[in-house]
């Protein structure tokens, strides 16, 4: 928490909020990544170019914050093998339970949902439980 900065953090929230809120007014969808980059895997669907843009619009945004002069000062304090099994156990965890935490505590707490309220309580408990875990028991 030293280095917590609550402008950018809140700004960055409220950018979050406003596309999602636009994606479902505008186009009717909710902005579950996971969701989206799923629909990017179905040849039966027919609405590839939205998708392609959301998708295309969080790779392309860091970088070009970047490239505007902005600064990172995100260090991973691990290996590319554990972040590709963390990122597999997230994906397995995101289809067990229906969606991501864009989709469920964003976009479904906004709604209402009671499933997405189940979903962002697990997420949560299963977040601070691993973090015990890693920092106090291993």
């Amino acid at each position: 928490m030293s280095h917590f900065t609550p402008y950018p953090a809140l700004f960055g929230g409220a950018l979050i909020g406003l596309s999602a809120a636009l994606l479902l007014y505008l186009n009717q969808r909710t902005a579950g990544i996971s969701g989206i980059a799923a629909g990017l895997l179905s040849f039966t669907k027919n609405d590839y170019g939205w998708r392609v843009c959301f998708i295309a619009g969080l790779i392309l945004a860091p970088l070009l914050y970047r490239l505007a002069g902005g600064a990172s000062e995100v260090e991973l304090g691990t290996s590319h093998a554990q972040l590709l099994f963390a990122g597999l156990l997230v994906g397995y965890g995101t289809r067990m339970s229906g969606g991501c935490t864009s989709g469920h505590a964003v976009c479904g707490l906004a709604r209402g949902a009671l499933r997405s309220l189940v979903a962002t309580v697990i997420f949560m408990l299963t977040a601070g439980v691993t973090v015990y875990m890693v920092r106090h028991l291993l």
